[in-house]
């Protein structure tokens, strides 16, 4: 019994590592995701056109991931709201999140995360033309 004890106690415990990795990496992307999302709906509301502001989204969502450290296989991000001043505006982004060597556990790949923001238009912003 001892000898079994000794030869699946540390197979277990590399299990239960591998597990502890694959969840840390899920609640770490969710976290730096929320935290892209922010800087992106802020970016947005900062910007005088719809274009503009999509552009601003993506872009600050991607470089925010990028600099965080998460490897995502594509990352999407959508705007609603309008950027009149003292509106909302609310950005969501999607991402494929990798888990790299995960599959030996039994767990996919990859999962898509999807979070979101809102953040209003500065007020007393002027607008568009020099009003």
């Amino acid at each position: 019994m001892t000898v079994e004890a000794v030869l699946v106690a540390p197979v277990l415990v590399m299990l239960l590592v591998l597990t502890a990795v694959v969840v840390h990496r899920g609640v770490d992307a969710r976290l730096r995701l929320d935290d892209a999302a922010h800087q992106a709906a802020r970016a947005a509301t900062l910007r005088r056109t719809v274009t503009a502001a999509t552009a601003a989204a993506r872009d600050t969502a991607g470089t925010a991931l990028s600099q965080a450290g998460v490897v995502c296989r594509d990352v999407t991000t959508t705007m609603s709201g309008t950027l009149a001043p003292a509106s909302a505006v609310t950005v969501y982004v999607r991402c494929t999140v990798d888990f790299g060597q995960a599959v030996l556990l039994g767990v996919p790949g990859g999962k898509s995360l999807v979070s979101s923001a809102s953040e209003v238009v500065d007020t007393h912003r002027s607008q568009a033309g020099g009003i």
